[in-house]
């Protein structure tokens, strides 16, 4: 019994781990692409499939990523940004179809640099965080297009490949 609670635990780190990797890969990959990236669409879809289990997939990808650009003060934000994500598609109806979700991710881009600006407005008052905002105004509007294009080619194949593999994992226990 203890060896099969064990190997469960084992799958379930190592699942979160690549799930993690891929993030940051394919962050990675994109990054020549202003402000387009996949992390959206997959945080989205992972919060779907695995639900609270998504939390640690999040803190090790900003974390992997304080580890390889450095931990300025964009790094903070990233600490609550994906959280905020992904508390917002646990809120929401699970069975929404792709537009919804696309939506939802185009949205988010579109708020992004107003979250990021939080931890200017801390610490250098209101000024300092409008002007960081309102100078990333073009990127949130690609990241908006970015998140809400990649989000409706990709929901569909990869929720139904995760949902898959996370139901064949169940199955194996």
């Amino acid at each position: 019994m203890k060896q099969a609670e064990n190997s469960k635990k084992i799958h379930t780190l190592v699942t979160m781990g690549f799930l993690s990797a891929i993030l940051l890969l394919g962050q990675l990959g994109m990054s020549f692409l202003p402000n387009i990236e996949p992390v959206t669409p997959l945080i989205i879809i992972y919060t779907l499939v695995y639900r609270k289990q998504v939390f640690p997939v999040i803190y090790t990808f900003v974390l992997l990523e304080g580890l390889i650009f450095g931990f300025g003060i964009w790094w903070v934000s990233y600490l609550y940004i994906w959280s905020i994500l992904a508390l917002i598609v646990l809120l929401l109806p699970q069975d929404n179809p792709p537009v919804i979700w696309a939506v939802t991710a185009g949205i988010f881009g579109l708020l992004f640099g107003a979250l990021c600006a939080i931890p200017y407005l801390i610490s250098g008052g209101l000024g300092a965080a409008f002007a960081y905002w309102a100078a990333g105004i073009p990127y949130d509007v690609l990241h908006c297009a970015g998140n809400f294009t990649l989000t409706l080619i990709l929901f569909k194949p990869l929720y139904h490949i995760l949902k898959k593999l996370r139901d064949s994992q169940q199955e194996c226990k």
